[in-house]
């Protein structure tokens, strides 16, 4: 997509849509408009409120007017959900060259975010999950042509920061809709080695060093949680480090954050197996994975000023002779030795060898992990928010904040040792599951804790419920992302990549 910037209303696109705000300025901005197209604005107003995903066509004779309603005081995750879903139901009546115009002050606030995430929108609603399909169902999205032009109509003064935002807002969108085809892909489309081929062609391609630990150097390195949990497997483990840090600065002055990913590619449950009614959604069980790839690839796209780790313990966790049972005593790279109580709960356990890893030999100044790892999780938020845990209430309130900006929530629950019972086991220096159908999630993050090496910044998010959803764009669960852009506004509001 060719991005361009212009502050006329003169030879305007065959497509502008013109995003308006509900509230006391609703009126003011359908004059501008109706002025700017020769119509009357009491028609438009008696027709349009600007509600949320509201649409209103106008004519005129070498244009389609668009007006696309944000709500009162939209946020930026409203201005992108609307965009999304225009840009989704109205394909068929969109251009290869299409606008957006800020011209008729419809939205309050800064301008450059509403661009960011109108360009994000529209970008995401081309999307299509029909990725393996043979016969492929109607035409592509006009957007989705290399050719396809999106011009943003902004006054001469917000020209330089709008055209910062939409190239930011198209480079985010770019990686979550690879991103998407990753979470999509079905487990035989998508092994531990093609999550590691995906992460080395994505470093190659953006600057960021990437190496893949086969079986071997996994169990070289003494990976034995994640070497336990594969055992099950036709596939061989990946254990995938990426580095990423900006050329221009000196590694000295910048933070080092480490994010670590659970990169589960299908979770039956092991021999403590799962009912089969949605299990074909264990594909999406890399979800945390996935937003450590997208975040590590966004952040080399946009050089942030930011010294980044990623790892990502891959693995499937199947049923064979050889798979771990219940009671069985694993190791792990900290050292500690596991009670397997349920082979289901495998994700943290390849979690534990990943935090530990980074923690012994990055030190980075923070740590975050994310991973889909419990229903418990799902019970408690929905499909709303993911659970935030932290040792560490600045990093906890930061990353909430992230959330809050760029609509991607979490909410913080309690990491007390009152919950070490759950993780106390009698034969090995812990266990993985206390058995109990309660407070799952406080005790998942509670064994993670264990293996963080007394990292005092570490936060723990577990996007059970948010990684993989019922939406408007696909008949059954798919993929969202959740976490790319949460991460990516977390390190951009480090202050000169410190927090």
């Amino acid at each position: 997509m060719i991005l361009k910037i212009t502050n006329t209303p003169k030879n305007l696109p065959p497509v502008v849509i013109v995003p308006v705000a509900s509230g006391e300025g609703l009126p003011a901005a359908i004059q501008a408009v109706a002025s700017a197209a020769g119509m009357d604005a009491a028609l438009i107003t008696a027709d349009f409120r600007a509600e949320h995903g509201e649409v209103q066509l106008l004519y005129t004779a070498s244009t389609r007017f668009f007006l696309l309603g944000m709500g009162a005081k939209p946020a930026f995750q409203d201005v992108l959900k609307a965009f999304r879903s225009f840009s989704g139901k109205y394909r068929q009546k969109l251009g290869a060259e299409t606008g957006i115009s800020l011209l008729h002050q419809n939205l309050s606030g800064a301008a450059a975010t509403w661009v960011e995430a109108a360009v994000n929108g529209l970008a995401l609603g081309a999307y299509r999950i029909g990725r393996f399909k043979k016969m492929p169902d109607g035409n592509g999205h006009p957007l989705s042509a290399p050719d396809a032009t999106l011009e943003i109509l902004a006054e001469q003064s917000l020209a330089a920061s709008c055209e910062q935002a939409a190239r930011r807002g198209l480079a985010i969108a770019e990686t979550q809709m690879s991103i998407f085809d990753l979470v999509n892909a079905p487990s035989n489309k998508k092994n531990p080695s093609d999550l590691a081929q995906w992460a080395l062609e994505s470093g190659k391609k953006y600057g960021y060093q990437v190496r893949s630990l086969g079986k071997e150097q996994i169990l070289a390195e003494g990976l034995h949680a994640l070497l336990a949990v594969n055992r099950g497997s036709e596939y061989p483990p990946a254990f995938i480090i990426m580095e990423y840090r900006p050329e221009t600065i000196p590694p000295a002055g910048l933070k080092k954050i480490g994010l670590v990913g659970k990169g589960v590619t299908f979770d039956t449950g092991g021999l403590s197996i799962k009912p089969s009614a949605n299990m074909h959604y264990m594909k999406s069980d890399m979800g945390g994975a996935a937003a450590v790839f997208g975040a590590m690839e966004v952040a080399a796209k946009l050089q942030l000023p930011v010294h980044l780790i990623g790892i990502v313990p891959s693995t499937d966790n199947s049923v064979d002779a050889k798979a771990i049972k219940p009671s069985d005593v694993i190791d792990s790279y900290s050292g500690k030795a596991i009670e397997v109580i349920d082979t289901d709960a495998e994700g943290r356990l390849i979690l534990a060898d990943g935090l530990c890893y980074m923690a012994r030999n990055y030190r980075p100044d923070t740590m975050i992990d994310l991973a889909t790892l419990t229903g418990s999780t799902v019970r408690t938020f929905g499909y709303h928010a993911a659970g935030l845990f932290s040792n560490n209430d600045e990093l906890a309130a930061r990353i909430y904040q992230a959330g809050e900006r760029t609509g991607e929530r979490n909410w913080r629950l309690p990491l007390w040792d009152a919950y070490k019972d759950d993780i106390k086991s009698d034969v090995a220096d812990l266990r993985n599951f206390s058995g109990k159908p309660m407070a799952g999630a406080i005790g998942a993050a509670k064994f993670l804790e264990a293996f963080i090496e007394d990292h005092p910044a570490w936060a723990h998010l577990d996007i059970a419920g948010v990684a993989f959803n019922d939406s408007e764009f696909s008949s059954q669960k798919s993929a969202t992302a959740f976490g790319v852009r949460l991460l990516v506004d977390y390190l951009s509001h480090l202050e000169g990549g410190r927090e």
